[in-house]
């Protein structure tokens, strides 16, 4: 595969220092994506991973979570009987993955790492690169996405899911019973200022117990979707589908989280294939 050409900078690594301490930190909290899978089925793993009927048969196929540690994603890939890397920016993520794969008898590569930089993987190492919610924590997509098309081979797979930009800046607590939500910021590329928006710089966990607690939230970015697309394009990808996370709650409260979903549409999961990489 012919390397892509660099369109940009370097990644700036003060993304990933400043982030890799606060992915600790809600990981140690108990945050919902730092919670292993315990109790796995191929029913349970298919419906968690093949959300839209589009996965490849993963069984024998070299498969990247790519900033996806926690014990969830990984954890499935290995029942299904792939072999499985994971890279995550935070040491306590992989240590919630290695938890899963230890219960389950697994082997799962561990790879500690910045998802811009997979430099220490060989071009065409993967048949599937799977890129759960994480992509909005880096300014520039178009970093990960090069660096996602040398590694996997021509024809596999990229699922990536991000935040909907035209959402993303709505927050969810300020329901108006007359105007609803509201489309209060510019739509734009940009990070996202999180007091000026939220109120707060901070994440609240909410515990398997009840509790509530606070910690700092991890530095995050608006990918609008014209930018999104145009990356994946010029990194030689095709997208196959385009779906949206809705909340399946039938008459759902107004201002209730469910609502929210089925208002807003917070969630999005792109499926692409590597066709040829750009020469």
């Amino acid at each position: 595969m012919t390397a892509l050409p660099s369109t940009s900078s370097a990644p700036d690594p003060q993304v990933a220092r400043d982030n890799q301490p606060r992915w600790d930190a809600l990981s140690k909290a108990g945050v919902l994506y730092a919670r292993p899978f315990m109790e796995l089925d191929e029913a349970k793993c298919q419906a968690f991973l093949n959300t839209d009927g589009l996965l490849d048969d993963p069984v024998g196929q070299d498969v990247l979570v790519l900033a996806g540690g926690g014990g969830q994603q990984g954890a499935c890939f290995a029942w299904l009987g792939a072999k499985v890397t994971v890279l995550d920016l935070s040491m306590e993520q992989l240590k919630r993955e290695r938890e899963a794969a230890t219960v389950h008898g697994h082997h799962i590569r561990l790879e500690q790492g910045d998802m811009r930089d997979l430099s220490r993987f060989s071009p065409n190492s993967f048949d599937i690169v799977y890129h759960p919610h994480s992509i909005n924590f880096v300014p520039d997509a178009g970093e990960v996405f090069r660096e996602v098309a040398q590694v996997l081979r021509p024809g596999g797979q990229y699922r990536v899911d991000m935040h909907n930009p035209f959402t993303q800046l709505v927050p969810e607590d300020r329901f108006d019973v007359e105007l609803g939500y509201g489309l209060l910021h510019l739509y734009r590329d940009q990070e996202v200022d999180l007091k000026t928006v939220f109120g707060t710089d901070q994440w609240v966990v909410d515990l398997e117990d009840g509790q509530r607690i606070s910690v700092d939230h991890p530095r995050s970015w608006v990918h609008t979707l014209g930018t999104f697309t145009q990356a994946l394009h010029r990194s030689g990808f095709v997208i196959e589908c385009l779906n949206e996370e809705l909340s399946e709650t039938r008459a759902p409260e107004p201002g209730s989280w469910d609502h929210y979903l089925q208002v807003a549409c917070p969630y999005l999961r792109i499926w692409a294939r590597l066709l040829q990489a750009n020469p």
